[in-house]
């Protein structure tokens, strides 16, 4: 005597489909747990990778240009800055609050100091910021006598900033060209110019095994390597790792922002594009895109407690009337979930 126990295992994205049929009392029906737990596993698993999802977080904080997000896992919060509305902003999820500080001058990126406060660029300076007193004090100043402002800047794995400067920007993506450089602050608090004729310094990002540094200037619309020596900071052997290429403008934009997963693939901000972009840094290739509902996304960080959450920034600054209507969420926060992946926690200042 036989009835039919039929068992749909893994209906996936990748098109497959496993059917048990077993008999009673037979060996395939005392294995029936088994294979409805093999299911179930490969089933959750995929469809957790169809399940990715955008949301807006904070609602349009930013006026000019949101950046630098940092996701501190010290206090469970975001840091980011509003670049030529000199702010900087700290949203706090358990509560929803958004609190900010008004500087004096535009502010290029934040980074939470081991010691407290934070470092931020300030201008054409790099600056400590103590957030309860608002007390800032100035730590250097960099390319004196031109319009240059820092731009993105980030930690390393040994607590070292890193930051880049850019010339003065008339419009969007169109600034002087080749004026800015990219410094490193070391924890003994001295200064080093470590690569010149930048066009626009931005995203930063190092492997696990510490010896390989991204890094992108947005014009030539490359992302470059160096290797990267972790007890001295020193990077030498730079070399381009992923290329825009001509002609990719509409689809890819301008490389802006960026961060690193835990299996040493980046993730870009395409200014411009209305999307950011996994590539494999090894290859050049394109892994996977997520879509932004705004045009000019700056940069993202992984966050949350578990850092699988993506947070992006986007900017306001040059968006037409048009573009604001299409595109209402402008100069929001979003966080993407769902990418069946993770990041690292940020680097912070050890000096």
């Amino acid at each position: 005597m036989y009835s039919v126990i039929t068992v749909a295992l893994a209906l996936s994205q990748y098109g497959w489909f496993t059917v048990f049929t077993c008999k009673d009392n037979g060996p395939e029906q005392r294995l029936l747990p088994v294979y409805l737990y093999l299911g179930f596993c490969i089933t959750s698993k995929d469809l957790g990778r169809l399940e990715m999802s955008v949301e807006v977080v904070v609602k349009n904080s930013c006026q000019s240009i949101g950046e630098g997000p940092h996701w501190d896992d010290r206090t469970n919060s975001l840091l980011y800055v509003d670049i030529l509305s000199n702010d900087v902003h700290r949203w706090i999820p358990d509560t929803g609050n958004d609190e900010k500080i008004h500087l004096d001058d535009s502010v290029g990126f934040v980074v939470p100091c081991r010691k407290g406060g934070y470092i931020v660029g300030l201008g054409r300076s790099l600056s400590h910021v103590d957030w309860d007193s608002r007390k800032i004090t100035k730590l250097h100043e960099v390319d004196k006598g031109t319009k240059n402002r820092f731009n993105d800047g980030k930690c390393d794995p040994r607590g070292r900033v890193w930051a880049g400067t850019m010339g003065y920007e008339s419009e969007p993506a169109n600034p002087e060209r080749e004026r800015g450089s990219l410094f490193r602050l070391d924890v003994d608090g001295s200064l080093h110019a470590c690569v010149n004729k930048i066009n626009i310094s931005n995203g930063l990002a190092w492997t696990a095994d510490n010896k390989t540094m991204y890094y992108i200037d947005s014009l030539p619309r490359k992302v470059y390597g160096f290797d990267y020596d972790s007890e001295t900071g020193n990077i030498s052997n730079q070399r381009v790792v992923v290329d825009f290429g001509e002609g990719t403008i509409p689809t890819l934009g301008y490389p802006d922002g960026m961060c690193i997963d835990t299996e040493d693939k980046i993730w870009v901000a395409c200014y411009g594009a209305a999307k950011i972009v996994r590539f494999d840094p090894t290859t050049g290739k394109q892994l996977k895109t997520v879509d932004i509902p705004a045009i000019r996304t700056t940069s993202c960080c992984f966050g949350g407690k578990n850092f699988d959450e993506l947070y992006v920034t986007c900017g306001v600054q040059g968006s037409t009337e048009e573009e604001r209507e299409k595109y209402p969420m402008t100069g929001s926060v979003f966080r993407v979930t769902g990418l069946g992946v993770r990041g690292r926690p940020a680097n912070v200042y050890e000096g």
